[in-house]
Parts: structure tokens; sequence; C-alpha cells
């Protein structure tokens, strides 16, 4: 391993100790660029309608898929996952809400960890230049995720791991930094088809 390689695994591994003290439940990262994987599976699901009544998500095709094309001389994403199940149960004598919906706006909550993240390592390596994502961009941040070595994108179309399932959020930083890929983990749905069989109107069709 090289000089710079260590440097860059320093830095990595900065990012994830602040975002852990931050209180995020996983921290990856991969190269910023095109994800050409992604391309055809998103044209092909907005050629299907797919997106039914979410007529944004037609736009911006190019810059959903790249990043670069949303953070000029950008360098590394930053996936991190932030846990969003409720430490207090709803009464059950009331309107039920969203689990994720329970509590402060996760935008905001969220948002400002990510600029306090950024701003934490700049101090201890210098300004470092990026934009802070959290379901407010056309990014993809499941494959953005996925691409970070923090799950796998199951049946369900949601982003999966072995040791948390599916509940958090997902946010980015897209960064002007270098920083080192971490690995893909692999697909562990195998044969397994429970969310299919279990959902009630049969909206959930196998991700391709």
């Amino acid at each position: 391993m090289t000089t710079s390689d260590h440097v860059q695994q320093d830095r990595a591994q900065l990012f994830k100790r602040e975002a852990a003290l931050l209180g995020f439940i996983s921290c990856g990262i991969s190269k910023a660029g095109l994800l050409e994987e992604e391309a055809p599976r998103l044209e092909k699901w907005l050629k299907e309608a797919k997106q039914g009544k979410m007529g944004y998500m037609e736009n911006h095709f190019d810059k959903r898929l790249d990043p670069t094309k949303l953070v000029p001389g950008a360098k590394s994403v930053v996936s991190l996952l932030y846990n969003y199940f409720p430490e207090q149960k709803q009464s059950s004598d009331s309107y039920q809400i969203a689990k994720y919906a329970y509590g402060q706006d996760y935008h905001e909550v969220i948002k400002n960890k990510l600029k306090t993240l950024l701003e934490r390592v700049s101090a201890q390596l210098g300004q470092i230049e990026g934009r802070a994502f959290v379901d407010s961009a056309p990014i993809l941040e499941k494959a953005w995720a996925a691409k970070s070595g923090l799950g796998w994108i199951g049946k369900n179309s949601n982003l999966l791991t072995q040791q948390v399932g599916s509940f958090y959020f997902i946010a980015e930083l897209v960064l002007d930094i270098d920083l080192p890929q971490d690995p893909i983990t692999s697909d562990h749905c195998g044969t397994c088809t429970a969310c299919i069989d279990a959902c009630p109107t049969q909206a959930i069709t196998p991700y391709e």
C-alpha cells in the first residue's frame, strides 16, 4: 500500500468515526461517477411508467445517475444510514403515523448532522467542498448506499442489511476529496420471496 493509499484510508476512517459519534449506524464510501448498471434499469422503469404519479422522477435523468453533474469536481460519495425506529410507541387509540414520520422532520435532523460531520472532518483535514443530500435532490440514494457496501437492494427494492434490516434513512455527502472505495456487499435474498408473498396489494415486483 502506497503512502497515498494510507492517507486515503486514514481519511475514510475519520469520516466513519465521526459519523458514528453523530449517531449514524453505518457509513460507506464509493467513487463518484456514472452509475452504469443503474442507467438501463432507470430507463426501463420510467418507460414502464412505474413512477406512477411521481412525475418528478422523469426529470434530471443524467443527474440521477451521475453526482458529478450535481457537484462539479466531485470525487467521492459518502453514504450514511440513520435509524428511524422510534423509541416511543404511538398511542393505539389515536391516528397512526408511519414510523419514519413519527418525530422531528428527518430532513432537518439528518441534514444538520451531515453539515456537522463535514465541519468536523474539515477541521482536521482542511476545507472540503461538497453537498449534503437527504431525500431532497435527484440522486439515487439506494444505489449509492449499495455501491458503498452498506447493503444490497432486495426483491422489495429496499436497501437491506443483515444487521438492521431496512429501518433507516439513507443520506449522502458528495465531496471533492479522494476516498477509498468500500467493498460491495453480496445479495442475501437468495430464493426468499416473503416480502412479495406478504404484500396485500401485490404491489411488489422483483427488483431487476
